[in-house]
């Protein structure tokens, strides 16, 4: 199974990025083959709105079946579910921090959006 892991960084080092529609990247990690690689988000961080949505959009497109991010507002959320991702918010400090969490299974999926849309 692969997830994506909000960063603002390009390896498992990196800072996790607390907003998900507006983070700087995606790292997507395969647990079978504990290879990753990093999609941009660029074009979301400074979208005046829909960014939540494109980010979901970009995530689901890469196969994903789980989001490890900080925050994850409510119309992401909504993508995101039906495209079958689950959602874990995660205070972690690095993407390989947020990663050890989940594979502990220290992480709870959340049931909805834990932030209300246009936040920053």
């Amino acid at each position: 199974m692969k997830i994506a892991i909000t960063t603002s960084g390009s390896d498992l080092q990196a800072p996790l990025d607390s907003r998900f529609g507006r983070a700087a990247a995606f790292l997507i990690y395969d647990l079978d083959s504990e290879q990753f690689n990093v999609v941009s988000n660029k074009q979301n961080m400074q979208a005046a709105q829909g960014a939540g949505i494109q980010a979901a959009e970009t995530v689901a497109a890469q196969g994903v079946g789980a989001l490890i991010t900080g925050n994850c507002g409510p119309k992401a959320f909504r993508v995101l579910q039906a495209a079958d991702v689950k959602v874990y918010n995660c205070n972690a400090a690095t993407v390989e921090e947020a990663l050890q969490l989940y594979r502990k299974g220290e992480l709870k999926e959340a049931d909805g959006a834990n932030v209300s849309g246009h936040w920053s």
